[in-house]
């Protein structure tokens, strides 16, 4: 098993083909520790917060064996036809030899996954007799009684085990063989199995979860502890994002994000990264980021749908919508009950605020300022239709410079919306215009 994953990783690495395409942001971290456990040929510990890719790399894994393999026919746990383990694979070639049946079997079935629960059992891993082939007449010593468990039936496979601290102790105890000896023992019998199996955790860092541990010797047996860690820069976040949030289709409906709106959604997840007031130890999983685009978007189109308009794009006033989206996947620590709302507004506040002040260049700003000075308020919001920003374009010329650099020199009027808004919100941000906020529309004006 492991030779055959070395022997494919390396035609990999040779090739300069990636390992896990799928997987952005681990390129200089976490993937060449990997890549030297399969080249080890060591079974892996994946250790790291939720929603960093650990249980998306395991699965991955199975890409890098043989396409086919070709086991002995009927047997339930992958026998090698020269290398048989099991009694039923054993009889059958000590029978008809060099004759005898032979399946092959795909490399998207020779994997073997299992959540951790306190329930999960012995039985469940390794095995248990089976009554029903006892009430068929045979012997409780005859080794066809047994009902393979997960990892026996995972032979000449990869099995892998998610949150393996919530495994109970006693339980843990029985992966010691399978790791260190190979091989499984089931009940009393004395029924040696020396399975060829590649061992895969996951596990989150233990000042995480106090709902369990890893015994030590179990620990110990791991040959490879693979530490991952969230996407270190905004752009790493972004990739992410567009390429696992669902897009949104309906029929006569055009979707454009632009960049800035995606970028702010990026941030508020990194930012919340560094709050002192979001609990660091539970994490807070590239998921947020996820769903908040996608709440976004669906706040966009729910707004340009009510107004009839055929163009959805997202602007600063859908980002109303990301507090609800952001609540249940980050714990807030708070020294007062009720700040959790508060919070969450200065988070997305904060994520404007700096996409704002990296993308416009603060020299085009100070015109904008001076032509609003002694205008009347613009008004912003969601009942506000996106050919009106056109018309404010026309009454602030200043605010064409700014508006060409987020999104382009011909933007359709759902983009110069986006773009004023943000460009309005962050004056107010950076303290050059007032904002009066009643509903869901907001006034800005010169100080």
């Amino acid at each position: 098993m492991k030779t055959e994953i070395r022997r494919n990783a390396a035609q990999r690495i040779r090739s300069g083909e990636r390992l896990f395409p799928e997987v952005l942001g681990y390129e200089d971290t976490v993937f060449p520790q990997l890549e030297n456990a399969l080249l080890a040929g060591h079974d892996i510990i994946f250790l790291g917060e939720r929603g960093q890719a650990k249980t998306r790399m395991i699965r991955s894994l199975v890409d890098l064996l043989d396409e086919w393999m070709p086991i002995v026919e009927g047997s339930e746990i992958n026998d090698d036809p020269y290398a048989p383990v099991s009694a039923h694979a054993r009889n059958l070639v000590d029978e008809m030899g060099s004759d005898t049946p032979i399946a092959w079997v795909h490399r998207s079935v020779r994997f073997g996954e299992k959540l951790a629960t306190p329930d999960t059992s012995i039985a469940d891993l390794i095995g248990e007799v089976d009554p029903i082939k006892v009430a068929e007449g045979r012997y409780l010593s005859d080794e066809l009684t047994l009902h393979y468990g997960l990892v026996p039936r995972t032979n000449r496979g990869i099995f892998a085990i998610n949150e393996l601290p919530d495994l109970a102790e006693r339980i843990q105890v029985g992966l010691l063989n399978v790791l260190e000896e190979r091989d499984v023992q089931i009940r009393g019998y004395k029924v040696r199995l020396p399975l060829d199996v590649l061992l895969v955790a996951s596990a989150n860092p233990e000042d995480y979860t106090n709902r369990g541990r890893l015994i030590t010797p179990l620990k110990d047996r791991f040959g490879s502890q693979v530490r991952t860690h969230y996407p270190l820069d905004v752009e790493t976040e972004v990739a992410i994002v567009e390429q696992e949030a669902q897009p949104f289709e309906a029929d006569g409906v055009t979707v454009r994000v632009p960049d800035h709106m995606i970028e702010v959604v990026a941030m508020l997840s990194q930012l919340a990264r560094q709050s002192a007031h979001i609990s660091q130890r539970s994490g807070v999983s590239v998921r947020l980021s996820v769903a908040n685009h996608e709440v976004m978007v669906a706040n966009a189109a729910r707004r340009s749908l009510a107004a009839g308009d055929d163009e959805v794009v997202p602007r600063v006033c859908d980002l109303e919508a990301l507090p609800a989206s952001t609540a249940g996947k980050v714990e807030i620590e708070s020294l007062e009950e009720g700040r959790d709302g508060q919070i969450l507004d200065h988070l997305v506040r904060s994520a404007i605020l700096e996409v704002f002040r990296d993308r416009v260049t603060p020299q085009q700003l100070t015109a904008v300022v001076e032509q609003l000075e002694g205008s009347d308020p613009v008004e912003t919001g969601e009942d506000i239709a996106s050919a009106d920003y056109l018309g404010l374009l026309e009454s602030v010329p200043a605010l064409r410079a700014p508006v060409t650099e987020l999104v382009g020199a011909e933007p359709t009027p759902g983009e110069v919306a986006s773009a004023v808004e943000l460009i309005l919100e962050g004056l107010h941000l950076s303290k050059r215009l007032n904002k009066d906020a009643v509903g869901g529309r907001a006034q800005y004006r010169s100080r």
